[in-house]
């Protein structure tokens, strides 16, 4: 049984990696991509989704998973114009699905997406990784905020979830969002995902949410997809087979009660895309993204892999954040999407996989 293994690109003129590099890597069927300049709530039109098939159609790569087509402040907030951007959202799912597109990763955080305070910190082997912090995560979201966009401007690179456009009004967007505790953004998701299931079903193409980053609430706003009860309340409220999971193994372990493990044996059918990601953990609350390697965190690389595949995990994964190795460092390479330990991951990941493979034949 082998592995859906794909690796998430940028864009010919948005990533130094180039799709030749990554066509090296042993094993990669697919890239997970995206159209990293669009706004949230525009419409993905189908001369820009045609132009990316070509690119990777010349290197033999699926374009099965697509990564941040991300959803606009006023469906999370609720207000009166969701249902416009709903029905762009809509459209986007139908144009996508005409080029071969199965999944959608997406994320319902507020504000910001993914929340760092290094993105090049030393790990201690010459190499660097995505670091937390926890003191520096207060009550105050300027200084946090003002230094990923500086890395953004100075190096010319777009983030999904910190788009420059969105980041100038924060002030006003923490006002928006002032009066959405957990229990209404529940509400928003769950409105959200009703009315697009019966595109997802149309379209064959399955919605896939990401945990979130890091799973807790920060700043005062309100984070859903943290652990267990909340994989589980999402995919309860709206049961619905096409209402699934991005997993991603970092995210939920960060915070050390999840076994995530455990999690996915128990919602296997209803994972469409895996990341997989370690991170090692500091007795002070910090943690920093460390190797794919088991023993090189506290995630549990080992368990996960297994799971997935005692469960016959029929999904797309890929190597989530990794150091930065050999000469990346910033304004060379994206911070935790470097080329070469995203490589070892896999190679990591499917030396496992052929093991598990190779113990089940034998038993």
């Amino acid at each position: 049984m082998s592995i859906n293994m794909t690796f998430r690109w940028y864009g010919e003129d948005n990533d130094n990696i180039k799709l030749s590099d990554i066509k090296q890597i042993p094993g990669v069927s697919g890239i997970v991509w995206a159209l990293h300049r669009k706004m949230p709530g525009e419409i993905w039109e189908e001369d820009e989704i045609a132009n990316v098939k070509r690119q990777l159609d010349a290197y033999g790569f699926h374009m099965d998973v697509v990564e941040s087509v991300n959803v606009h402040d006023d469906i999370k907030i609720g207000l009166p114009t969701r249902d416009l951007y709903i029905e762009n959202y809509k459209q986007c799912i139908r144009n996508l699905s005409k080029y071969g597109v199965k999944v959608i990763c997406y994320n319902f955080m507020p504000i910001f997406d993914w929340t760092r305070t290094n993105l090049f910190h030393p790990v201690g082997d010459g190499s660097t990784a995505l670091f937390y912090e926890k003191g520096l995560i207060r009550d105050d979201y300027n200084a946090m905020a003002k230094y990923i966009l500086d890395f953004t401007e100075k190096y010319n690179m777009s983030f999904p979830g910190w788009e420059p456009e969105r980041m100038a009004k924060l002030d006003a967007l923490f006002r928006a969002y002032e009066g959405v505790d957990h229990e209404k953004l529940w509400a928003n998701l769950k409105y959200f995902l009703e009315a697009i299931m019966p595109t997802c079903r149309e379209c064959d193409v399955k919605m896939a949410i990401h945990m979130d980053d890091p799973p807790w609430d920060i700043f005062g706003l309100p984070r859903l997809l943290v652990d267990e009860p909340s994989i589980d309340r999402v995919l309860r409220m709206v049961d619905d087979d096409y209402n699934c999971l991005t997993l991603c193994s970092g995210s939920l372990g960060a915070d050390l009660k999840n076994d995530v493990a455990a999690i996915i044996r128990k919602h296997c059918d209803r994972i469409a895309f895996a990341h997989i990601r370690n991170v090692k953990h500091f007795e002070n609350g910090d943690f920093s993204e460390a190797s794919h390697r088991d023993c090189d965190g506290d995630t549990g690389i080992l368990e996960i892999l297994r799971a997935y595949h005692d469960c016959g995990f029929k999904g797309y994964i890929r190597p989530d954040h990794g150091r930065h190795l050999w000469g990346e460092g910033p304004g060379t390479v994206r911070p935790g999407y470097g080329l070469y330990d995203r490589a070892l991951g896999i190679m990591y990941m499917h030396g496992v996989w052929d093991t598990l493979d190779r113990l089940s034949t034998k038993s």
